[in-house]
Parts: C-alpha cells; sequence; structure tokens
C-alpha cells in the first residue's frame, strides 16, 4: 500500500497490518492499524492542517510530541497531539477549526 495522490509520506514497509478507516474533514481515509494520527493524514494528503495565524499549510515538526505544531481537531472539538496519538476506527478529524467555534 503506497501513499494516495498527493499523500506527503509513502509507505514501503509494514503493508501487512489491518487497515483502519477513518475521517478526514468528512472523506473516508485508510490508515494502517499502529499509524499515528500524523503517519494516517499524511499517507492521504500532502499537509496535516491548516495553521491557525495565516494561509499556511503544517505538516509537524519534531515528531515526538515536545513542537506544538502537529494539534489537529476531532470532530467535536477536542484537539489531539496526532504524532503521539494512534489513530482509531471511526476517528473523525478535521484539518482546520470548525467556523462556529469561539
Amino acid at each position: 500500500m503506497s501513499g494516495a495522490a498527493g499523500g506527503r509520506l509513502v509507505r514501503l514497509a509494514e503493508t501487512g497490518r489491518a487497515p483502519v478507516r477513518f475521517l478526514l474533514d468528512g472523506v473516508e481515509r485508510v490508515a494502517l492499524a499502529g499509524d499515528t494520527v500524523l503517519t494516517a493524514i499524511l499517507t492521504n494528503a500532502p499537509t496535516l492542517r491548516q495553521a491557525e495565524f495565516g494561509p499556511e499549510r503544517r505538516a509537524g515538526f519534531c515528531l515526538m510530541g515536545a513542537c506544538q505544531d502537529c494539534w489537529i481537531w476531532q470532530e467535536q472539538g477536542a484537539r489531539i497531539r496526532a504524532c503521539s496519538t494512534p489513530v482509531a476506527e471511526g476517528m473523525r478529524l478535521l484539518t482546520r477549526t470548525r467556523e462556529d467555534w469561539p
């Protein structure tokens, strides 16, 4: 299984793990069991999220939970660190904050 068209990461190994389905901005995507949310998103998309204070797109920075660059939102509003959170079946993730949040 390789990255989807436009994915920043391409999977070269460990392709036999079970698939995990999740929603990213309302679109069903597939990762593999054991992937972090960061890996799950970047094998499916070119960036992780929209920056909070400008038009730039972010893709994570330190990849070990220290820099605060990989925060991503769940549909219900909670933020998670994509680099240290395992992807789970049925996760509903957003790449930008919802407009109706304060």
